[in-house]
């Protein structure tokens, strides 16, 4: 039985890549924050329904040691790193700690897989934060990075290094560039389940408004569900490489709140406001990603509509709202 390591397990990403695992046959382990065991119903409820088929580790991003003894208790065959601090408007408001956490992150596990399990394949979570200002679109593996952002930058870093553990220690190392991908798992902070949620509890009485910042801004949006897919893949080739996972397709926030707010049976126009408080001090305007390389090498593709992603995120909260006895 193969064994996974997975950082960043209570995520959304986590939380779907650990089902995709268990239902291959994998032995799955994840890395957590230790005040995850302190507030579960808080910490770990995307995983609540699998805690008995999965097992937890207490270990700290920051913490060269705590990731050493969980590798080397472990030792996994593969490894898939996404813990980050990944909400891109916080990494403006503390720059040292995104940059501390992100990078030094990613350069604890390498090392710890070099020293002390050096057959386990990695997986880098990168992000189409990387690329930022483009001047080609759609973006592929050879389009140059510009990122707008701490979280970009902390990106890129960790992806060079992921380069350099491959090329320098033979290291079975590959970084997933991953366009934005969304789910009813998605995180509240962000722009796409603030939407849903809103959206939701406007359509039930609870909210009679949203504030939002960037109303132009587009994005490339997939499925978090589809993309572990493509994670996966990654490890099961003979040599490691880099890939860019997107849709191809590319929709405004307009667009998306329209869709979710038509779902609801409401016009958004009537709710939203627009704050320029919330823009970003460096946006980044369009991105668009060409993941030809992934369904050439991995065979994998993308299938799944756009509406269709948005509306069972409305559904989802909806039903979480009425569950909760609002």
């Amino acid at each position: 039985m193969k064994k996974a390591l997975i950082t960043g397990i209570t995520g959304q990403d986590g939380s779907y890549l650990s089902e995709f695992l268990l239902e291959k046959g994998y032995e799955v382990h994840g890395v957590v924050r230790r005040v995850a065991f302190e507030d579960p119903d808080h910490r770990l409820w995307r995983i609540k329904h699998i805690l008995d088929k999965v097992v937890l580790h207490s270990a700290s991003m920051e913490s060269y040691a705590s990731l050493f003894d969980v590798v080397n208790k472990v030792k996994p065959d593969e490894c898939y790193h996404l813990a980050a601090q990944s909400f891109v408007s916080y990494s403006f408001e503390d720059e040292f700690s995104t940059i501390n956490t992100n990078i030094n992150g990613v350069h604890y596990i390498l090392s710890t897989i070099k020293n002390i399990a050096p057959e386990c394949k990695f997986y880098f979570a990168a992000s189409s934060e990387m690329f930022g200002a483009v001047e080609e679109s759609p973006q592929d593996e050879n389009t140059p990075f510009h990122p707008r952002s701490v979280y970009g930058i902390s990106k890129v870093s960790g992806f060079h290094l992921v380069r350099n553990y491959r090329e320098a220690y033979g290291v079975f190392a590959s970084s997933g560039i991953l366009f934005n991908h969304e789910s009813p798992r998605r995180g509240f902070e962000f722009v796409t389940r603030k939407i849903t949620s809103a959206a939701a509890k406007i359509k039930l009485g609870l909210a009679d408004s949203l504030l939002l910042g960037n109303l132009e801004a587009k994005r490339d949006w997939g499925h978090a569900k589809e993309y572990v897919k493509a994670m996966w893949l990654m490890l099961q080739q003979d040599k490691p490489d880099d890939y860019v996972i997107a849709t191809g397709e590319t929709f405004s926030v307009k667009y998306f709140l329209e869709t979710a707010f038509k779902y609801a049976g409401l016009n958004y126009e009537d709710y939203v406001k627009v704050d320029k408080n919330l823009f970003r001090p460096s946006e980044v305007y369009t991105l668009t990603g060409s993941s030809a390389k992934a369904k050439s090498l991995l065979n994998w593709s993308y299938n799944l509509k756009f509406e269709d992603m948005v509306h069972e995120m409305v559904d989802a909260d909806i039903k979480y709202l009425k569950k909760s006895g609002f």
